[in-house]
């Protein structure tokens, strides 16, 4: 757009199933909605709308919001099939394998990262997502884990400082390693991140040094966020509220403790089937979840060993037929929790106000994400206003 141009109104008319994802009034029929300046203006009946510059005929399809992919790990090298190959022959996840990514990576050149990063954030785009949360974690070196920061940056605006992934085997000792990523790595990384995150499970950190790697990046203007209880019963839920966190993401197992930190605290529970799928693990109980009041949100937890999916629309297929959510629980937590989870107000919903970042899908109803998984049903994609996809 040309400097001085007045942005472009779009009229999106005949929409079959409006899902707003806001809570007040979240889905409706023989819908249009109007995106100006990047924003959504005006929803209501077809019809009704007011004038726009353009008009997009959705033909009586679905419209939903852009979906909020809110844990993603895309800033690496490196391939870990053999890994798959061997748990899929019934060998177990320890999240060992981690280490050879970080090699990958570090090995990798920037233009090398950014390529796949770039791939793998169009994959997304492809499959409806609009909002991205990057990780770093594959570096764990203060250079490294800075530059995947640096190139996560180009494609969002979520970037989450993980060097407290796992401890490198090059480390001196666990607790030298800590107060690395407490001082100079989180100095480093810290003008290109925006949440801090730590994994806390058996073979990583503990409730200690999660504790203390969480306060040092508050202290330091992060905001905090955790891997929490995917392999086993831990601490990690109970320090995210602890801490003001805003998400605990895996909650695959939880005791009624822990269900009642999150429902009592307002921590969200970011839900990632993908790392289930590819592991062969235990679902989490979302059903428990929901049921408690918790807000629940899904993502892809995209990473080179655990989840190798890009897919939101996969994730929501897991989501319904193996956590026992409905289709309605599975899109809101695909769009609007994932929102929650980033504290974000103006995306995951297509209300007046909300960013102009929307799905047509090529059904007539959301439902048909479930109903008929691994089917190409994204039409469209559009991301404040512009068509992406």
């Amino acid at each position: 757009m040309r400097s001085g141009e007045r942005p472009v109104s779009t009229l999106f008319d005949q929409i079959g199933l409006l899902y707003t994802g806001d809570p007040g009034r979240e889905e409706i029929e023989n819908a249009a909605l109007v995106v100006d300046g990047g924003r959504v203006v005006w929803v209501g009946p077809a019809g009704g709308a007011p004038d726009a510059d353009e008009r997009v005929d959705v033909d009586g399809r679905c419209v939903i919001p852009g979906f909020v992919d809110s844990h993603a790990h895309l800033v690496f090298a490196g391939d870990r099939t053999a890994e798959f190959a061997a748990r899929m022959s019934g060998a177990s996840y320890t999240a060992g394998g981690i280490r050879t990514t970080v090699a990958a990576t570090r090995a990798a050149t920037d233009v090398r990262l950014a390529a796949r990063t770039a791939a793998l954030v169009a994959e997304m785009q492809a499959q409806g997502t609009t909002t991205v949360e990057i990780k770093s974690g594959y570096g764990l070196t203060v250079e490294d884990e800075r530059r995947c920061l640096e190139i996560a940056q180009a494609f969002t605006e979520e970037t989450t400082y993980l060097g407290a992934h796992v401890v490198p085997p090059d480390a001196s000792s666990a607790d030298d390693y800590v107060r690395t990523v407490t001082g100079e790595m989180l100095e480093a990384c810290a003008p290109y991140a925006k949440w801090i995150d730590v994994f806390c499970e058996r073979g990583a950190f503990d409730a200690d040094q999660t504790r203390e790697i969480l306060l040092a990046g508050t202290k330091a203007g992060l905001l905090p966020r955790i891997h929490a209880n995917q392999l086993g019963n831990g601490p990690g839920v109970r320090i995210a509220a602890e801490v003001g966190a805003a998400s605990a993401d895996h909650c695959t197992h939880l005791t009624a403790e822990d269900v009642w930190a999150l429902s009592s605290s307002g921590v969200v529970a970011t839900l990632l089937p993908g790392a289930e799928f590819s592991t062969r693990s235990p679902y989490p109980d979302a059903r428990r979840l929901l049921d408690a009041g918790v807000t629940v949100a899904l993502a892809t937890d995209c990473n080179p060993g655990s989840s190798f999916t890009s897919s939101m629309p996969f994730c929501v297929a897991l989501a319904v037929r193996e956590m026992r959510m409905t289709p309605l629980e599975a899109i809101r937590a695909a769009t609007y929790g994932g929102a929650r989870a980033l504290r974000r107000g103006d995306i995951g919903t297509l209300r007046v106000g909300s960013r102009g970042d929307l799905v047509i899908l090529d059904a007539p109803a959301y439902v048909h994400l479930a109903y008929r998984p691994g089917v190409p049903l994204v039409a469209q994609v559009w991301k404040e206003g512009r068509r992406l996809v």
